[in-house]
């Protein structure tokens, strides 16, 4: 599996407020991040899963969702957000 309870935990505790912290929209940002490039990397050599991608346009919608959130709340933690993902160019 590729997103195992460890590796949500360091998620979690590199961007969030603790390794439990899973409701901040920082911590949730980064681990949808991080299921993106997953499921990005997987189309590239399955490109007629459309399963997926429908998934990964889901995953999308729902990050940007949330830094919409986060812009309108606190601008200082969007663009510091941004910045350590490596979001915008």
């Amino acid at each position: 599996m590729y997103l195992d309870p460890a590796k949500k935990q360091e998620i979690f505790g590199e961007y969030g407020k603790s390794n439990t912290d899973t409701g901040s929209v920082e911590s949730q940002v980064a681990l949808f991040s991080y299921r993106i490039s997953h499921l990005t990397e997987h189309l590239k050599s399955n490109h007629k899963d459309h399963t997926t991608a429908r998934a990964l346009d889901m995953l999308v919608g729902k990050r940007r969702r949330l830094l919409d959130y986060l812009k309108e709340r606190d601008i200082e933690r969007y663009r510091a957000l941004i910045k350590k993902l490596g979001l915008r160019k």
